[in-house]
């Protein structure tokens, strides 16, 4: 393992679901300076640059390399924040990044999304006389028609040419190198992660079928093509990729909303929703995400075990109100009014007679408001 680590930025909360953000060549992490700190809201998002570019040190790759050396530093990245399993999305290069991770290393993955790329850049020849031209004459010439092969129209991002133009030629060749060596059209149908491919209309580089083969190789996978977006979709297009990108990621909430509903009733979620401010908004997702996407879809136990564990939980912590919900619950889950009781009887044992005695207090009043038909 290497000493040195790619250079990266993270922004969002540390307990937030992690989300890492892979650039093209020839760009730093500023490609995503549109998109990052909106995903952050509901992300722990880690941006990383490119060997030689941005603040990533040059020597961290060689002549030679591939995609697999790359993805390898990703995951010493990830590893040294502590990351084990998260989504992952990346442009060009970055999402190649992301295919291999996901053919690979699919136990780290836990969602791609790959834009403006490919499974493979149109042969190695290309590749190989951009390397050598590059450890010539260094990337002066690349920079007079980088907003022709990254942008539609007269669109222009100055601080994406200037890190293009401060990339070190070296560390730059070295990846043309991975990208001559990558192909993997024929290990795509392995792909089991949740994925995104997204593609730009007016992408001269990975034109719309260099996505289109990999969504329909990849079980399940979904297609969006942005209109008037070149090969660096993130920069102008940010709205349409955040977009995109949040319908992606929000399968885990949608699920933990679904199942919440369905062991809540849609009464008490569509009031805790009806009070959503961007203050709590962050906190909801948490329990969306967590509490009801992750630990209430675990298989290991069922919805009544967990309507018991959470019922015992509530009356030692003295949580009357939170109780009276998931009597509710409990209800809905199955349980009868006499194991209620029994469990809350077990509660007078371990959590003492007073809580008990609150706690049968509470559930009566929602078991009678069941019964007459009030609840």
């Amino acid at each position: 393992m290497t000493e040195k680590l790619l250079n990266h930025r993270a922004e969002g909360s540390a307990s937030a679901p992690p989300l890492l953000l892979g650039p093209s060549l020839g760009t730093s992490y500023a490609l995503w300076d549109k998109v990052a700190p909106e995903l952050s809201i509901t992300h722990r998002v880690v941006r990383w640059d490119l060997p030689g570019h941005g603040g990533s040190a040059a020597d961290l790759i060689g002549p030679g390399a591939t995609v697999g050396d790359l993805a390898a530093l990703v995951l010493e990245l990830a590893d040294s924040l502590g990351i084990e399993r998260f989504a992952y999305a990346g442009v060009s290069l970055g999402g190649a990044v992301g295919l291999h991770l996901a053919v690979h290393h699919p136990e780290r993955i836990a969602s791609l999304a790959v834009i403006c790329s490919s499974a493979h850049f149109n042969g190695a020849k290309p590749w190989q006389e951009r390397a050598e031209r590059v450890r010539r004459e260094g990337l002066e010439w690349l920079l007079e028609s980088a907003d022709a092969r990254w942008f539609a129209g007269d669109f222009t991002d100055p601080v994406l040419v200037r890190d293009h133009a401060g990339a070190d030629p070296q560390a730059y060749a070295a990846c043309c190198d991975a990208l001559a060596a990558f192909d993997l059209s024929d290990r795509l149908d392995g792909i089991s992660a949740p994925t995104l491919l997204i593609a730009g209309r007016e992408d001269p580089a990975t034109p719309p079928p260099h996505l289109r083969e990999i969504a329909d190789a990849v079980r399940g996978a979904t297609l969006v093509e942005l209109p008037g977006a070149s090969h660096l979709a993130p920069a102008q297009c940010p709205e349409a990729v955040l977009t995109a990108l949040r319908a992606h990621l929000d399968g885990g909430a949608r699920r933990g909303m679904e199942v919440r509903r369905e062991v809540l009733g849609d009464t008490h979620v569509d009031r805790a929703q009806s009070r959503q401010t961007p203050f709590t908004a962050r906190f909801q997702d948490f329990i969306s995400r967590y509490a009801w996407g992750e630990i209430w879809t675990d298989p290991t136990l069922s919805r009544r075990e967990r309507s018991m564990i959470t019922l015992t939980a509530l009356v030692a912590h003295g949580h009357y109100d939170e109780l009276a919900m998931h009597v509710r619950a409990a209800r809905r889950n199955g349980l009868t009014p006499d194991e209620i009781g029994a469990v809350l009887l077990q509660t007078a044992v371990y959590c003492g007679v007073p809580a008990a005695n609150s706690a049968f207090a509470t559930a009566q009043r929602v078991l009678a408001e069941e019964e007459s038909g009030e609840g």
